[in-house]
């Protein structure tokens, strides 16, 4: 939800420079800047923090480690990749 209200301002803030700058205003440069700052930021945080699932070939050794998940009372074994040393929380 924050992700949409900020690209809604972001266009918004280019919306209004764009405006500004066909009418013919010398105050239209914060706008198209911070819009568009704000438009791209939100679009590239989506691009570069997303899920690697490109991983799943290597193989998961487990830990020995269990323990119940307090939200779904399920039990949860813990994997890792011995390469990267990343952990898996795997319910059974």
């Amino acid at each position: 939800m924050l992700r949409i209200s900020l690209l809604i301002c972001g266009l918004g803030l280019t919306a209004i420079g764009m405006y500004l700058w066909i009418r013919d205003k010398c105050a239209f440069q914060p706008f198209l800047i911070w819009g568009g700052i704000l438009v791209v930021a939100v679009l590239f945080e989506r691009w570069r923090y997303r899920r690697n699932e490109h991983n799943h070939d290597r193989p998961w050794q487990s830990t020995g480690e269990k323990f119940e998940d307090p939200e779904t009372g399920q039990t949860v074994e813990v994997h890792y990749d011995p390469v990267t040393g990343e952990r898996r929380y795997m319910k059974k």
